[in-house]
């Protein structure tokens, strides 16, 4: 694993406070083609991979699954079992998923991750999830990508001056994805010669924010937790300055997800 990549997925535990309030809910139609993909029933035994606080845990401990939930963040790992001491059928575990290991002879009919995939160690992330799953189990994954569709809001595009001030700014060849254009990783899956994927289906979705819950929001993005203080605070300052000037004081975010589900592979 890079030391970038370790470094900026240890800064959400500094944002678990506010991470659960934060982050908004992903869609439910996602979760019940999810369910029918992966051929779930209810009591089915489930690993979480990053669960964090149980944004994307709770929906699914809600419909009867059992589900235990790998988080690196002791913050984070707190928070969500506090977040799901309702659900006896829930555990939340603080360890890395890549040195985790289940009691035996656990295993499980699915692995899935919501926003965490990216972040597990490439060189090992289908293997572990392979070796905890039963034969025939599946791996599922999603992550939630700011898209920009056409009449979208202008907001993002007019800030990164600010951004560029900075020296946060966006490299001149970073993408713009449209909603339904965002990257497909069936390709990696099938490379890891270990899952045989099944379904590749993306979710747009739009979310308003007024000013405080929008920086909220940016609290719980690692490059946001890891930047400089007083980079952030005139960024922030800035945000709300222009969004005052606005009659509604909000704006609209355009988000988009791939969900990814593959059945594992015998051998």
């Amino acid at each position: 694993m890079t030391v970038d990549r370790e470094r900026l997925r240890s800064t959400f535990d500094m944002a678990a406070d506010v991470y659960q309030e934060a982050r908004r809910e992903y869609p439910q139609q996602l979760y019940d083609v999810l369910i029918a993909a992966a051929e779930l029933s209810e009591g089915d035994r489930l690993l979480e991979v990053g669960c964090a606080t149980g944004k994307a845990t709770i929906p699914l401990a809600r419909r009867g699954f059992h589900v235990t939930g790998i988080e690196l963040g002791r913050a984070l790992a707190h928070a969500g079992r506090r977040n799901l001491k309702e659900f006896p059928t829930v555990r939340i575990i603080c360890s890395p998923f890549e040195t985790w290991r289940p009691p035996e002879p656990e295993r499980f009919d699915m692995v899935f991750a919501a926003t965490a995939w990216h972040w597990i160690d490439p060189a090992v992330r289908y293997r572990r999830a392979w070796e905890v799953l039963r034969p025939g189990g599946h791996l599922a994954f999603w992550g939630a990508s700011q898209v920009f569709p056409d009449g979208g809001d202008p907001f993002f595009r007019e800030i990164q001056d600010v951004y560029e001030q900075i020296g946060e700014g966006l490299p001149a060849d970073a993408p713009w994805p449209r909603p339904g254009l965002l990257t497909d990783q069936s390709k990696e899956i099938q490379a890891s010669g270990l899952f045989e994927v099944t379904l590749v289906r993306h979710f747009d979705w739009e979310v308003s924010y007024d000013t405080d819950a929008y920086l909220r929001l940016l609290d719980t993005f690692s490059d946001h937790i890891a930047m400089d203080t007083d980079r952030r605070e005139h960024l922030y300052a800035q945000i709300r300055r222009r969004l005052s000037a606005r009659p509604d004081g909000r704006l609209r975010r355009q988000w988009g997800a791939v969900l990814h589900v593959a059945r594992r592979k015998t051998g």
